[in-house]
């Protein structure tokens, strides 16, 4: 008899909320108009992405005109970064960043230095966090962009944006947050950030995948060079016609996460010290990552004494990961935790849980003892 399944990535998708799918649903069904006709079908469809951009906006408390729509945060970063270095080039060509970022971040970086820019990247305490001072240090009068993100994709620690943004205003540059990770999970304003530029995803909160947001401060409003050309849609930055239900979907996922807001944070947080209480009795169990600065639905361990591999397949009934989703394929240890100074067998030998809205507790517990049943028989099979 196979074990039970249990999902706890929820770091890499989620699955939509059934509110979220019959809102998509019902938006198929009745307003198959696109946003950008004039006809009554268009401006019924235009009613609905704007309710939406309206609720999106509610949650981090931003101006609904201030949100643009896109396929989603690895979008939402490549439109930020790319958009805002090649717009503001007269004024200067160095950046600043995180060697933790994503690699929807670093990417568009490296692809900038191929055009002439520099990249300064910071290096992380061994706990993750970034020293908004150091960030400081690094600006140069020709600084034009930080981008920094506000909770950590794989390790889950949870930036000082606020203070680094203070760093950001004294040396004239704008500050890109990156809060795919953050957004329904840990409560923010983008006035409290003070950021420029936020980055927002659907998917990470029980909405759709395929579609996410950039937010784009209003006053002062930075300068953005679009990606794509044609259309004019999304006050020029993003045009194409607009996938209206994929829009409804993250309005609704974005609404109901500004409802559980007051509670599925401290629910989250339990689920993650429940399972790190039961893993940590476990020899040779290390914690990655600062142990309270951190977002509640990330829980990051490395393991001595095993095969990373190894351990993963041997835990094939729980879905989780060693990493980022989006470096799964490539079979090096995570450079987010080399970063932080695991050497590479221990930074290979990585679990990343994640929870999300249907996590229980009967789930976590189930997990901790095949983990730690998993843990014990690869030791015995290939003791150090």
């Amino acid at each position: 008899m196979s074990e039970p399944f249990i999902y706890l990535d929820y770091a890499a998708t989620t699955p939509p909320d059934p509110q979220v799918r019959a809102a998509m649903d019902e938006c198929l069904a009745a307003a198959p108009g696109n946003a950008s006709s004039s006809h009554v079908g268009g401006r019924a469809a235009r009613e609905r992405v704007e309710a939406a951009r309206a609720e999106v906006a509610a949650l981090v408390e931003a101006p609904p005109e201030a949100i643009v729509f896109t396929s989603g945060a690895t979008e939402a970063d490549n439109l930020a970064i790319l958009g805002a270095a090649r717009g503001n080039a007269a004024r200067g060509r160095h950046l600043v960043s995180v060697r933790t970022e994503h690699r929807a971040v670093l990417d568009p970086l490296a692809r900038l230095a191929r055009e002439g820019f520099r990249t300064t990247l910071l290096t992380p305490g061994r706990d993750g966090l970034v020293d908004p001072a150091a960030v400081g240090r690094a600006c140069e009068p020709g600084t034009t962009l930080v981008s920094v993100m506000l909770v950590n994709n794989e390790i889950g620690v949870l930036q000082d944006i606020a203070a680094i943004a203070a760093e950001c205003r004294r040396h004239g540059a704008l500050l890109h947050v990156d809060a795919a990770q953050a957004a329904g999970r840990v409560p923010f304003t983008v006035r409290g950030l003070d950021a420029d530029l936020v980055s927002l995803a659907a998917h990470k909160i029980h909405g759709p995948v395929g579609v996410g947001a950039l937010y784009v401060r209003r006053e002062p409003r930075p300068t953005l060079v679009p990606l794509s050309f044609g259309g004019g849609q999304e006050a020029g930055l993003r045009p194409g016609t607009l996938p209206v239900h994929q829009i409804v979907g993250m309005g609704t996922a974005y609404a109901l996460a500004r409802a559980a807001l007051a509670a599925e944070p401290a629910r989250l947080a339990a689920l993650r010290e429940r399972l790190w209480s039961a893993l940590r009795s476990l020899p040779g169990v290390h914690l990655n990552g600062h142990p309270t600065q951190r977002a509640p639905h990330i829980l990051n361990v490395s393991v001595d004494g095993v095969d990373g591999e190894a351990l993963l397949f041997a835990l094939g009934s729980v879905a989780l990961s060693a990493g980022s989703a989006c470096n799964s394929g490539h079979g090096e240890p995570s450079y987010v935790l080399r970063a932080l100074g695991r050497d590479d067998v221990l930074a290979q030998a990585s679990l990343r849980f994640s929870f999300g809205r249907p996590t229980t507790e009967a789930e976590i517990d189930l997990a901790a003892q095949r983990v730690r049943a998993a843990v014990l028989r690869l030791r015995a099979l290939a003791p150090a």
